[in-house]
């Protein structure tokens, strides 16, 4: 039998990055492309479907025309993408309103209303009866920043009426694009999770449940079918193939998001084993097998796409997005061209620059500690108002040791992630498979081994892993790759482990990070509150 091949699409924040690959996971090639994000008053942030589409399609189109495999050989496509956002579509799948993305919290009033009230569990916000009625049942609850399609839903119910009315279907990013080169308005088992209304209590069976819709505030007749991830939804349409090069006889897997794709591209799959994700974004996870919710710390146990399984979900709200803005922001003009956005290649290497310029401060930047809650922040605190910047900076801090301090202030944040992960799993990680972009810097690889104190295994092409594991995914859909089969074949390019000569500095730093937190949220707070109608602020 001839080689069969299977394209993998990740789609995140910043853009795509789309892979083609062996069934057997070996990756031939892949494409990027960068993608527009609108950041609006209030706490929006939105993006254009189309410039996703357009995305995809260029990136695929570019990979197909390096000729590395037969088109007619390619079996399958699974795309996986940022989720927790909302696209509203009508019945043909065709957008009504750009899409709210998981950092929209327009909707956050809407959500308290929904989850707040008396009787209220301390130090939580929420809703005592209502808290447990969601966590008995998905294992979470909408978060009161509404960050979340609960929220976003609300906020185009009340904001955007006229919208809300025309939609026939709500659905997450990967719903949508499963739906765009489908034409079936379907849900998986994990990309439904973030909507807060559906039984999760026994994997494989997940179902939408009454009670949990009327919590949500959901319309169930605006809501997707529900599918088993990692199962083919259907053929391709035939003008969707045409457009973007493929075969008619293309199979399309269900859509999943980038947390649970990740995994399984990190190699991530048998439970208990830890990856660490820095993009856009950050999250530290693995699979478990059981439901378990930690409602103090925003970490969750959610249908995952490998069987009977759960995954730990947390999100670390800003993270390589904070270098991003270190460069655009602070490091001025000599950081790369003005005005405007680097093509790949300066940015790459402008990248490599701030590393090497990192690199020549001392570990601990002389002091000087970043918090980087630049949109605040999820995991292990769902704060909204809380924000980031430099701790203890002197007229003797140089740049190096604001970069260094920036990368480190992440990697401050992953600690604290990772102590919440491994109390909820009762157990410590020997090891992280580091994947995204952020990994794909030596320098960065060994900050995290350091500051986590734990040995971090850098995932070979650490920024294709999300494209991978979509790839693999539909690899397992096709029947061609068992799930146990996929840890050997992610292969790791390197170790990095913790220098003990810096573990004192490490440990005063996350120290102080910890207490600019508890000593500076409240103010936070009272700056970042909305104003009260006649009430001065």
């Amino acid at each position: 039998m001839a080689p069969r091949y299977v394209i993998g699409v990740d789609l995140g924040t910043s853009g795509a990055r789309t892979v083609l690959a062996t069934t057997g996971g070996r990756i031939l090639g892949h494409e990027t492309a960068r993608t527009r994000l609108h950041l609006l008053p209030g706490g929006g942030a939105e993006q254009d479907p189309d410039d996703w589409w357009a995305a995809i399609r260029d990136t695929l189109r570019r990979l197909l025309n390096r000729r590395l495999a037969p088109v007619g050989d390619i079996a399958a496509i699974c795309l996986s993408a940022q989720w927790g956002g909302t696209v509203p579509v009508d019945a043909e799948g065709h957008h009504l309103h750009r899409a709210l993305l998981w950092m929209d919290g327009r909707g956050a009033e809407h959500s308290r209303r929904l989850a707040g009230g008396a009787p209220r569990i301390p130090g939580t916000g929420y809703h005592a009866l209502r808290l447990a009625r969601w966590i008995a049942r998905s294992g979470g609850a909408p978060t009161l920043t509404g960050k979340d399609p609960v929220g976003q839903t609300q906020f185009l119910k009340v904001a955007r009426p006229e919208v809300y009315e025309r939609t026939a279907y709500l659905l997450d990013v990967p719903e949508y694009l499963t739906m765009r080169l489908t034409g079936r308005p379907v849900a998986g088992h994990d990309t439904v999770a973030l909507r807060w209304c559906t039984d999760n209590r026994t994997p494989g069976a997940v179902r939408y449940d009454e009670r949990l819709l009327r919590l949500s505030g959901l319309p169930r007749d605006k809501l997707p079918e529900l599918v088993e991830p990692a199962t083919v939804v259907g053929p391709i349409r035939p003008a969707v193939a045409a457009e973007l090069g493929l075969g008619e006889h293309v199979q399309v897997a269900a859509g999943t998001g980038d947390t649970t794709a990740a995994a399984i591209g990190a190699g991530a799959v048998l439970p208990y084993e830890g990856h660490l994700c820095v993009g856009t974004s950050a999250w530290l996870s693995c699979h478990v097998p059981r439901k378990k919710t930690d409602a103090w710390h925003n970490v969750a146990a959610l249908p995952s796409v490998v069987p009977g399984s759960y995954w730990v979900a947390t999100v670390q709200d800003v993270a390589g997005k904070g270098i991003d803005w270190l460069v655009g922001n602070v490091l001025g003009p000599d950081a790369g061209p003005s005005g405007g956005e680097p093509d790949p290649g300066a940015r790459e290497e402008i990248l490599r620059r701030l590393n090497r310029l990192a690199a020549t401060a001392p570990p601990g930047s002389n002091g000087v500690v970043f918090t980087p809650w630049l949109n605040g922040e999820r995991t292990p605190v769902d704060d909204p108002t809380v924000r980031g910047g430099w701790f203890n900076v002197s007229l003797t801090t140089t740049r190096a040791d604001l970069a260094r301090s920036t990368f480190e202030g992440i990697a401050l944040n992953a600690r604290w992630l990772n102590e919440s992960v491994e109390r909820f799993t009762g157990r410590a990680f020997p090891h992280l498979n580091f994947i995204g972009g952020g990994a794909s810097s030596p320098f960065w690889c060994q900050a995290m081994a350091d500051v986590l104190g734990r040995t971090i295994r850098q995932v070979e092409e650490p920024a294709l892993a999300n494209a991978r594991g979509a790839a693999l995914i539909a690899a397992v859909a096709l029947g061609e790759l068992d799930w146990p089969d996929i840890a050997e074949r992610v292969a790791i390019a390197a170790e990095f482990t913790p220098d003990p000569a810096n573990r004192l500095v490490y440990d005063r730093a996350y120290a102080t990070f910890r207490s600019v937190y508890r000593r500076t949220r409240g103010i936070y707070a009272a700056v970042n509150a909305e104003p009260r109608p006649g009430r001065a602020r």
